[in-house]
Parts: C-alpha cells; structure tokens; sequence
C-alpha cells in the first residue's frame, strides 16, 4: 500500500505513546436547573485542553467503545494561525520544532515550505488515538477541504486501513453567489467516511416513501408490485456475454423456455439458476404470453412487490441541507455578534450523520468541537425520537466555556432565535428570462412592503436559479430547549510523574483506573468481592492493587489470607513481594512492583 512520507513523520508515528496520562478534573455541571458544583452523573462531557492529551485521557474509560466520531480538524488555509506544539521527545525532532515550529503559526502557502508537514505531524497522532477509541462497528467522519484531502485520505489508509474507507461525502456549504471576483468558487467541502471494521457496521437507509410509485399494480391482498423481465436486455444481454445464464426454464405447459431476443439472437436470464429456484420456491416467478414474431411465447417475469418501508441509501452529495450561512445565522442569534466561527458547520449536517449511524444510544466524540455544534446535534436528535445518545467534545481553546459550553446551555434551556421567511420566489428559466426586468420590479416591490413586517429585508437575490427575497424577524418567543445535561472538565496532573512514580496526589482512585485499563484495555467497572484492593476479574484472572499512599505494602500470606475467594490465576501490585518464587508459581501469582512496573500504553 503506498504510504505518505513528510518531514517529521518518523518522530510522530508512535507519539501518541509518549503522551502523558492526565486526570479530567470536573469544574462543573449543568442541566434544566442550571449550573452546578456537585456532580449530577452525567455521561455528556465538555473537556478543555489540547485534545491529544484529552484523547489520552479518554482512553480507559472509551478506548473501543466509541461508535460515532465527527472531527472538524483546521484546514490549513494559512488564515487559521494554529500552531504545531506537542511535546515530542525525540531531541532531533525537538530541535526542528524549536528552530521552525514550536509556537509559529503556519503560514499561507507559499509563504511556509512545511506548513504542510506540520499539519500532517498534527494530525497523526490524534487519528491514532481516535482509532484507538473508535468501536469496532463504529465509524469516523472528518470535515476537510481540497487543501488537506489528499494527505489526509493517504493517512487514514496507514491508521484505519485502505480496506475500511467507506465514502467521501460532498457538503455544498454555499447556498449564495460568491462576489470574490475569482474565477472559481469552492462552493463544497468533503466527509471522509472510515470505519474500524465496515463488515461490522450498518447505516440506516433514507426514507424514500416515492419509490413506492415505481410498483405499478396491486394484487388480491392489496400489496403493490411490478414485474421484470428475467430475460436480459440492453447491455451484455447475449447467451455469448454469460454463457452460465443461458439455460432452460420449465414454463406452465412443460415446454422448455430460452432466453431469445425479438430479432432471434439468443441473449441470456439475468439471474443465475440459483435465483431462479429461490424465485420459484417463493412463488414470485410469473408467466405471461406474448407474441414474437407472429408466434405466441412464454415469457418468464420475476414479481417485486414494494417494501413496507421504502427507502434508499444516502447519496454521497449533500445538496439539500442547511449551509454556513445559516449555521452564521445561528449563532449570531444565540451570542448577538457575527463572525464568532469564519466557517461554523450547521447542526443539521451532524444530524444528517447521526441519522444514518441509526443506533439511539451511541457515544458520539467530536474532539475539535469549536462552537458545540456536535452537542447541538445530539441533543435535537434525542429529543426527536427519544434516544440516549452522549455527547464527548474537546476544545483546546478558551472559549470553551463561554462559548462551546455557553452554546449547549442554551440548547439544553431553550433560546431566542431570528427566523426566516422566503417572501418571494420565482425560478428563473428561459421562458420567462425576457420578463427579468419586470420580475425584478415585482421582487422590489415585495421587499418595500414588507419593511414594516420584518426586522430586516434582503434586496432581491437570485439564488440556485431562483430570484427571491427574504426577511429576518427578531424571535419574540423562545425556542423550547431540549432538555439533557453535561459536565465541564479540566485537564489535571499527570498520573505518572516524570520520574515514573506514581503521583499521589490525584488520589487512589484514579490511580486503580488506570492500573485496570493498562492490564486488560477495558474500562473500570465496579466489581467487589470484599476486599478493598480488588480491581476486578477478566480473563479467569484477579487483579489487586495492593496500595496506600502512607505505607509499604508488601505481598506475603498475611495478604494472602485477605483475598475472599479463589481464581484461577492473580495479578497482584505490591510495593514488595515476601513471597517465593515457588510459592508465586504454586498460588498462580503474578507479581508486579509499584510503580516501575505498572505499563505504559
């Protein structure tokens, strides 16, 4: 399989190791009632800090378990002013971020000969955790535009598999004419669709109630059907195309039927024999007589009889949702300034996405959240059709709070909201491109008498071949919020100290996480047996954390006579062992000294 080779690359494939293990330290919660310091259980999360250490952190409780991730990485337009700033090890690697890197913007193209390069030592480590996270029948969509789409669909092949892309998407992101005065206009970005393992994951299919009408007739019990020919037609139709599909079929008076076009050529079924049988043993194989040539035939016809539920797979251009425009619109109406996001993505087009990964009750991970749009999302969809979707966001930015937070608290509330009205609306067409003039004059017309009305009313625009004029309204009632609830958290202290002792002061606690999760890569569950340092039992193994912050602890048969009940093997931490190496062998111990022992992934 080809592979991307940029500068860096070798010093960042495996950084997602070296990445430290940090705590998520919550600040606090919110729901209908409003903000509070005590913790209200929520699943949903809001996490601010750089999302390659927030990632890390997720991993033993998510690693695995995530079903549903959207990103909206930066595009590298130059304009962003994102900077390249991880905490790579490697003293070479380190020397090159300092001397053209560490905290420089990227520049625009053509002006920054590695802007690229960074983008990319950027995103592979990142991808790599997100796999890491990413649920064997789960999926991963990633907003990206023209500038990044080649690398990025060459770095996803390395992470997640050439195999396991699954579509790229179209998102027309305009619905307006552009006046940059440039030649051409990027009116779309792109969804790369990848999955962990796309054998396992199903998406659900558009309601499509029109393909009913293509089932022209109605049979005894009321169902609709149509029936096709078996005989091929039109292309590769003749017996010499597929030899395997010219064979005889029993018609109802015993004589044996041929595939034969009109003018005689022999042509071919369009099924195999296996086909056929499964059609006659369901009894949708039909006859009907006809004439050709003068001479009445046989015609044998497959019967389909139209779906309970009609519907389509989703087409890979996205023409009918909402745009940036509207997505602008909206949190203008939410914060009262414009421009808070240059190129906000709407929560419909997240939406679109939730609709097909169908299950009510995914983790949906957005780990470049920027205004809250994925949690907008979750929650409409939700409170639609009554699911228990959660929502985990990442956002290194400030704003975090007052704005990705803010954005969600009003969704979850309820929120004042401008609306829209399409006054006037005429398709533009060459029938009636001679009566421009007197359409414009209507238009105007329209949007003079409407000034009283509205708040605001758009001078007549043509838009996708449509000359309308439209109005804003200030909202005067407030939208109905959605209902639900989150918690805000920080990133704290490493779990592991420089040194590579343990540190202490983030509590037992989420030390025995931790210790759980490196052993089998499976979240924390509360398993009891008695004893207070039981982690839990996978695998016929029992695992122990022997462990108090103010104390030496020490394996022998003291502790041996502490453990409740017998398994078949046991991982035991201590900070010594008195225990014998025959003994070990005899009780099917496994011993591990605190802290050099315990791993690192």
């Amino acid at each position: 399989m080809p592979t991307l080779e940029w500068i860096g690359k070798s010093k960042v494939v495996n950084h997602h190791q070296e990445v430290p293990f940090r705590v998520l330290e919550r600040q606090y919660s919110f729901d209908e009632m409003g903000k509070h310091t005590e913790d209200n259980g929520s699943d949903n999360m809001i996490i601010h800090g750089d999302n390659l250490e927030a990632l890390k952190a997720l991993l033993p409780q998510y690693e695995g378990r995530v079903k549903c991730i959207y990103i909206d990485p930066p595009y590298n337009t130059g304009e962003e002013k994102w900077c390249y700033n991880d905490n790579v090890n490697d003293p070479r690697i380190q020397r090159w971020l300092q001397e053209t890197l560490k905290g420089q913007p990227v520049g625009k193209e053509g002006e920054d000969l590695t802007r690229h390069d960074k983008w990319l030592c950027m995103m592979y480590p990142r991808l790599m955790l997100l796999q890491k996270l990413l649920a064997d029948d789960g999926a991963i969509f990633i907003s990206i535009s023209d500038i990044e789409f080649a690398n990025l669909r060459l770095i996803c092949n390395e992470i997640f598999g050439a195999s396991n892309f699954i579509a790229t998407f179209i998102w027309r992101k305009v619905d307006s004419p552009n006046d940059n005065k440039v030649p051409i206009t990027p009116d779309h970005e792109y969804i790369l669709l990848y999955g962990k393992n796309p054998s396992l994951k199903k998406f659900k299919q558009l309601e499509a109630p029109g393909i009913v009408n293509a089932y022209g007739f109605v049979d005894e019990q009321g169902r609709r059907y149509r029936d096709r020919l078996v005989k091929k037609n039109g292309r590769n139709s003749l017996r010499t195309d597929r030899p395997t599909m010219y064979f005889p079929i029993i018609a109802p008076d015993g004589s044996e039927v041929y595939p034969i076009h009109d003018n005689g050529e022999e042509a071919r079924w369009a099924m195999g024999k296996d086909g056929i049988a499964k059609h006659i043993a369901a009894g949708t194989l039909v006859w009907k007589r006809r004439n050709r040539m003068g001479k009445e035939v046989w015609e044998p016809y497959s019967r389909e009889y139209a779906p309970q539920n009609p519907s389509r797979p989703y087409p890979t251009i996205w023409n009918d949702l909402a745009t940036m425009r509207q997505a602008k619109a909206f949190l203008k109406s939410i914060f009262g300034v414009t421009d808070i996001f240059s190129t906000p993505k709407p929560h419909e087009l997240i939406e679109r996405i939730l609709q097909m990964i169908s299950d009510p009750d995914v983790i949906v991970l957005d780990s470049f959240a920027g205004s809250g749009t994925t949690a907008h999302a979750v929650l409409n969809m939700n409170k639609m059709d009554g699911g228990h979707r959660k929502f985990i966001l990442v956002e290194m930015e400030n704003y975090a709070d007052t704005i990705t937070a803010e954005r969600v608290k009003h969704i979850i509330t309820g929120y004042k909201t401008d609306s829209e009205a399409v006054l006037y609306d005429k398709e533009i067409t060459t029938k009636n491109l001679a009566e421009g003039a007197t359409l414009l004059e209507e238009a105007k017309a329209v949007a003079k008498e409407a000034k009283s009305a509205y708040s605001t009313v758009k001078a007549p625009q043509i838009i996708d071949g449509h000359l309308k004029v439209t109005a804003i309204n200030k909202a005067s009632d407030k939208v109905e919020g959605t209902g639900g609830n989150f918690s805000y958290y920080e990133l704290g202290e490493r779990l592991l100290l420089p040194d590579g002792n343990l540190n202490e002061s983030i509590g037992t606690d989420k030390i025995r996480d931790y210790i759980w999760y490196t052993e089998t890569k499976k979240p924390a569950v509360n398993q009891q047996n008695g004893s207070p340092y039981f982690l839990g039992e996978n695998n016929h193994t029992a695992y122990y954390f022997y462990y108090e912050p103010d104390q030496i602890c020490v394996l022998d048969y003291a502790f041996l006579s502490t453990i409740p009940e017998k398994a078949e093997n046991y991982l035991i931490y201590a900070d010594r062992c008195a225990l014998s190496e025959s003994d070990l062998l005899r009780f099917g111990i496994t011993f591990k000294k605190i802290p050099r022992d315990i791993a690192r992934v």
